[in-house]
């Protein structure tokens, strides 16, 4: 089976063409937009589609990256996974940026336990921590450094994400640590999503709420007839 996957979740707009039984990666797109995956996704997609010299057709499923990540950016990813889903009538299978990360550091690092953990600003921590068989046992979650300083002091696990180096210097001890990107490499989501199989339908995971929301003061009062 050939499998499509899509990442938006960070500023990387990505995407391969992953062939499950051979378990290789075929063909690849990436841009490092920071913004504007909308108007570039379909482009990414069908580079990697060309480039893996595969059709629309040829697919048998869509996985996608679900997050954490930029509130816009999943919902681009997860909505373009979906359609597609839909309309190929194959499934879309979602994999967290956290699950990815702890992943790849895992591939440099194996029978080791993970925390995957990303600077989410406001002094909050998206965090999740993998034992040595990558089952998760913690998270997907909000935390605070304090908090996830001690369960790195605790477990001694290899870090992963953009809070790993902060979390080591905290700790004031030396880990191993892993990718220190906002997502992983996007062969790591396809390789996942081609182990879960099909399951219920992606959608973006938010551990906290936009950072955009209407004011109150701007709202208006509903006309009575």
């Amino acid at each position: 089976m050939k499998l499509l996957a899509i990442d938006c979740a960070a500023s990387l707009c990505a995407a391969c063409v992953y062939d499950a039984e051979a378990g290789r990666e075929l063909g690849r797109s990436v841009l490092d937009l920071g913004k504007g995956h909308a108007e570039h996704l379909m482009a990414v997609i069908e580079e990697a589609l060309k480039i893996s010299a595969t059709s629309y057709a040829g697919l048998g499923a869509i996985a996608v990256s679900v997050g954490p990540g930029s509130f816009t950016g999943l919902r681009v990813g997860v909505s373009a996974a979906r359609g597609l889903a839909l309309a190929l009538k194959i499934p879309a299978i979602g994999v967290t940026s956290l699950e990815a990360l702890a992943a790849q550091a895992a591939d440099a690092y194996p029978g080791r336990p993970v925390l995957s953990a990303l600077d989410a600003g406001r002094e909050e921590i998206h965090a999740a921590f993998y034992d040595a068989s990558m089952a998760l046992a913690f998270g997907p979650a909000v935390t605070t450094l304090s908090e996830i300083v001690a369960i790195a002091t605790d477990r001694s696990p290899v870090l992963a994400g953009t809070a790993a180096v902060q979390i080591a210097d905290a700790t004031g001890r030396a880990f191993d640590i892993g990718p220190t990107a906002a997502t992983a490499d996007i062969a790591v989501y396809a390789r996942l999503a081609a182990a879960k199989g099909e399951g219920e339908r992606p959608k973006p995971l938010y551990l906290r709420g936009a950072d955009a929301k209407p004011q109150a003061g701007f709202i208006l009062a509903r006309l009575r007839p």
